[in-house]
């Protein structure tokens, strides 16, 4: 991985670092040749002067003056510098030129003059204008640059200057070299630079990848330097030691799960194994045969049960669980489920109530699943509350739900077993009793509390304990509106 991320990052300083340079030499290029093309117009304006001077008809007629010796000069240094062609005309027609010269050096580029190029290069000049113009003869580039020179503010001549595009794109090369030199330093430094930061912000990397592996192989206990790397890189490893602690959580509860199911499932088995054997090998009389076959039908019933509540919280926790929606009378399940528990009420002397805010009060849930948390919620306040003791149930509605609480007189919770109560397997009898319950009902009434999107939770009281757990009220309107779409379809 340390390769491929080198490679893109040096491929991408590669791309700007060729784009750069590309912008780099032509502007320089550029620069060069408006710098010589301005200082061979700046050349031509004081040859332009000094033909000014040369008063006259004629510029032949001064052949002999100062002026006409320091125009030559100049023109002569123009030449030595750019192997140029120059000539100075006047506007009675009169020419002075370097042809002869500029032939005997360089025939081809005196060949390759263009007359229809000079004639309307002259034309523009003698009408006032400067020119700087890059031409194509045959193939061979020429750059032309031109003033005029004037008189009382009147134009009479022109100074014309015709050269190889060589001689102003001359020492390109160099700058060039420089250039490939400068990129390939610059290249150089940064491949050097990015593969030590490279291999310093990818080490917390490394560590993550060892650290995976120990993973996989069951140790939870690793972790990651939170503190080193850039930003995105420190989140990382945070999100990587967050995601460490709770596998580390949900790998205990799976161990705690397997040994509290292998407890609640060796416990009547041996059970049933140990009084089966006792009535088999003769060791339990006889005459006490009734007694402990009953006793084995509770260690069934019981064993029975937990395989059930176990299926129940596995359907209960698959992703495509459906709810089946329906609208119906809260209290109505409620006054139901009293009745279904009425013996166990009875054995126990217990005063049970039900105490509606609203009635009816009509909800939308799934009603089967909703009257489990009921009937588990009340065979829970049945099971702590002892002889002669209280129950309550309740529903009110609070805007747009309606609150259903279960509520008793009975042992409670402890403080310190408050926020486990809903665990799975978790019991306030610690020893798991038989017939003290398998502890994963109430996990089952939160789970389908969740599937509903409401919640369910144990209220502070005094006295005994209390379970709320909130539902979607529907008034009259809602109800009957959802009656009339149930009736369409």
């Amino acid at each position: 991985m340390f390769a491929r991320i080198m490679a893109v990052v040096m491929t991408a300083i590669l791309i700007t670092a060729v784009c750069l340079s590309g912008i780099w030499w032509i502007t320089l290029r550029d620069q060069q040749i408006d710098g010589r093309l301005d200082y061979l117009i700046s050349e031509a304006e004081e040859i332009a002067y000094l033909a000014s001077e040369l008063t006259g008809t004629a510029i032949e007629t001064y052949w002999g003056s100062t002026s006409r010796q320091h125009l030559e000069a100049k023109a002569n240094k123009v030449y030595r510098e750019f192997g140029a062609y120059i000539a100075v005309v006047d506007q009675w027609g009169n020419i002075m030129d370097n042809i002869e010269a500029a032939y005997s050096d360089d025939p081809d580029f005196i060949r390759s003059l263009s007359g229809e190029i000079i004639t309307d290069a002259l034309e523009s000049i003698l009408n006032g204008e400067t020119i700087r113009i890059r031409y194509e003869v045959d193939q061979a580039p020429t750059f032309t640059v031109g003033v005029p020179f004037m008189k009382n503010e009147r134009v009479i001549g022109a100074v014309f200057i015709q050269t190889k595009a060589q001689k102003i794109e001359s020492g390109l090369e160099n700058i060039l070299s420089m250039i490939v030199l400068t990129t390939a330093a610059v290249l150089l430094l940064s491949g050097v630079a990015v593969f030590l930061y490279m291999r310093s912000a990818l080490r917390p990397l490394k560590k993550m990848t060892v650290s995976a592996g120990c993973i996989a192989e069951g140790d939870f206990s690793v972790q990651v330097d939170e503190n080193r790397g850039g930003r995105e890189l420190r989140e990382v490893s945070r999100a990587f030691n967050t995601m460490t602690k709770k596998l580390a959580g949900v790998e205990e509860g799976r161990r705690e799960f397997v040994a509290n199911v292998s407890h609640e499932l060796r416990s009547p088995i041996t059970s049933i194994r140990g009084f089966a054997e006792g009535m088999a090998d003769g060791v339990i009389p006889e005459e006490e045969h009734p007694k402990y076959l009953r006793l084995v039908a509770d260690e069934s019933k019981r064993l029975s049960g937990l395989v059930d509540d176990l299926l129940a919280l596995s359907r209960l926790e698959r992703d495509d669980v459906q709810l089946d929606w329906s609208v119906f009378d809260i209290n109505e399940m409620l006054r139901t489920a009293i009745i279904r528990r009425m013996t166990a009420l009875e054995e126990k002397h217990i005063d049970i109530s039900c105490e509606p805010e609203t009635d009816p009060c009509m909800v939308r849930a799934d009603r089967d699943r909703i009257e489990q948390v009921v009937i588990n919620l009340l065979d829970n306040a049945i099971k702590f509350t002892g002889e002669g003791g209280m129950i309550r149930l309740s529903s009110a509605v609070r805007g747009k739900t309606a609150e259903i609480t279960v509520q008793d007189n009975g042992i409670g919770v402890a403080a310190e077993d408050r926020d486990r109560i809903f665990e799975r397997f978790f019991t306030v009898d610690r020893a798991h009793t038989s017939g003290k319950g398998t502890g994963l009902g109430l996990s089952i009434c939160q789970r389908i509390m969740e599937m509903h999107g409401q919640s369910l939770c144990l209220l502070d009281t005094e006295v005994g304990a209390a379970f709320r757990f909130t539902l979607e009220y529907c008034d009259r309107k809602t109800t009957n509106d959802l009656t009339e779409m149930k009736n369409d379809v």
